[in-house]
């Protein structure tokens, strides 16, 4: 009966190591996490939006990409359709994401699954990959630990922005509009290093690049970086295979 009993507090305190883990694991991104949120409060409050609406927007919307875009269309006064039509369009990938992580999680009941999927961002998708290249295995309660650590801040940070925000009237001075690029460049950087193939990543990556200046100068800017996007990520998917 002892032992049953120590056994049970050994998984216990698993499991809370686990879900503190996926904390642990979140704080190298929460610098980027706070310089976009910053940045998207100050340029919703530039934009005309209160700190409410910054709050409720960073809280329901909750992506980065997706609200720095909704908060230009708002100052340009575009339409409650347009605006809807056009985040839709851009928060698409999250079914991909979503699409990646779920054989992780298929014993799980759908409510479970739900509370996962809706925290998944590009930036804990990536966390959550790297740690399976690493233990081949994504924790329920380590994931809720990542998601949830990311949540709160990014939270937290568009409501610093909002608040002083009403001092800074031109964010571009400070680098702001550049925040969001720069944590995906670092995120990359960090996903680039952690892989043994890094000599490959780094050749689709010099592909992907000459595709994105070749197919912009032949098609509009938006669908140039998709069309080499999608060209380049499944030629790197074959060289990897190949290898």
């Amino acid at each position: 009966m002892q032992e049953q009993v120590e056994l049970y507090s050994e998984e216990e305190n698993h499991e809370e190591e686990t879900f503190l883990q996926g904390v642990k694991d979140c704080v190298p991104t929460l610098l980027g996490y706070w310089s976009i949120g910053f940045a998207a409060g100050v340029l919703g409050v530039t934009s005309g939006l209160s700190a409410i609406e910054i709050v409720l927007m960073s809280a329901l919307v909750y992506a980065g990409s997706a609200q720095f875009i909704m908060t230009g269309m708002i100052a340009a006064h575009g339409s409650f359709g347009a605006i809807t039509l056009t985040i839709f369009f851009i928060n698409l990938r999250h079914l991909l994401l979503s699409a990646a992580l779920s054989p992780f999680f298929r014993h799980l009941t759908p409510l479970k699954n739900t509370l996962i999927g809706a925290l998944v961002t590009d930036e804990t998708f990536g966390v959550a990959i790297s740690e399976n290249a690493k233990k081949k295995k994504i924790s329920e309660k380590w994931m809720h630990g990542l998601n949830l650590t990311a949540y709160l801040n990014w939270i937290i940070a568009n409501l610093c922005g909002a608040f002083l925000g009403q001092w800074i009237t031109q964010p571009e001075k400070f680098g702001l509009d550049f925040a969001l690029p720069a944590m995906f460049i670092g995120l990359l950087v960090l996903q680039m290093v952690s892989r043994a193939n890094i000599k490959t990543d780094i050749f689709v990556a010099c592909w992907a690049v000459v595709l994105v200046v070749f197919l912009t100068m032949q098609l509009s800017g938006n669908a140039g970086v998709i069309l080499a996007t999608v060209i380049a990520s499944t030629f790197g998917m074959v060289v990897e295979k190949w290898k």
